[in-house]
């Protein structure tokens, strides 16, 4: 784990389930040399787990036994994206399917899992800087962030953004069932009794649901370059 010596300027960037959250990370520590954080790759990798172990998703102890002792591994993959490996074995397609993201949804309420799972995320945190999307990142993983973005799009936006997402990846797709689970995703994220989906006080609010990926990346690091020119 890192000292506090090596910890880092990091941002956060939190939103909805097809917001772009992941996408427009991604990009942001791309240009600026930060490591990458995608928090939901964690949640869905348990998930996958789970289903492939036969766990319940009301079996919360289980659950996050599972997520201390996961073997999971994020690495670079020829395109520049990230591959994710679960037991040595390249899940990254597995991850996108819509059972393992409403699993992940439904077992990210339970206490005992995002505790299992914070350390995990935390130490992500050391130099040159780090980008981190999730649901929680600026409320409860990094409330230190130096740089909030609340990231959003309306439900049909990102029905549609999801839908085309998973046709591209040859994964079968039906747009009015997407936008039915986004919803869906939605309520149970807002109303979870633990890190509920919000906004931190101090996150600058993005609506992306007319803007392009690019023009997204562009704001979120016009902020950032301000932020880290005023903490350097």
């Amino acid at each position: 784990m890192a000292s506090e010596d090596d910890v880092a300027p990091v941002i956060t960037i939190d939103g909805p389930s097809g917001s772009g959250k992941g996408t427009v990370a991604r990009m942001v520590a791309r240009s600026l040399g930060f490591r990458f954080l995608d928090s939901g790759a964690l949640y869905r990798v348990v998930a996958l787990a789970s289903l492939n172990r036969g766990l319940a998703a009301e079996q919360a102890p289980a659950l996050a036994q599972l997520a201390r002792n996961i073997n999971v591994k994020f690495l670079s993959a020829h395109d520049g994206d990230v591959q994710v490996q679960l037991d040595d074995v390249d899940v990254t397609f597995d991850l996108r399917l819509e059972k393992v993201g409403d699993r992940a949804s439904r077992i990210a309420a339970h206490p005992q899992l995002r505790e299992a799972l914070l350390d995990r995320q935390r130490r992500w945190n050391y130099p040159p800087g780090l980008v981190a999307d999730g649901r929680d990142m600026g409320t409860v993983v990094f409330p230190d962030a130096c740089l909030k973005i609340f990231l959003t799009a309306s439900a049909e936006i990102r029905a549609r953004r999801r839908y085309k997402q998973l046709i591209e990846k040859g994964i079968e797709a039906n747009i009015e069932q997407l936008l039915a689970d986004i919803i869906d995703r939605d309520k149970r994220d807002l109303e979870r009794a633990t890190a509920p989906l919000k906004a931190a006080p101090d996150a600058v609010p993005i609506d992306s649901s007319g803007l392009a990926i690019d023009q997204v990346v562009v704001k979120v690091l016009d902020f950032a370059r301000q932020r880290l020119s005023a903490i350097s």
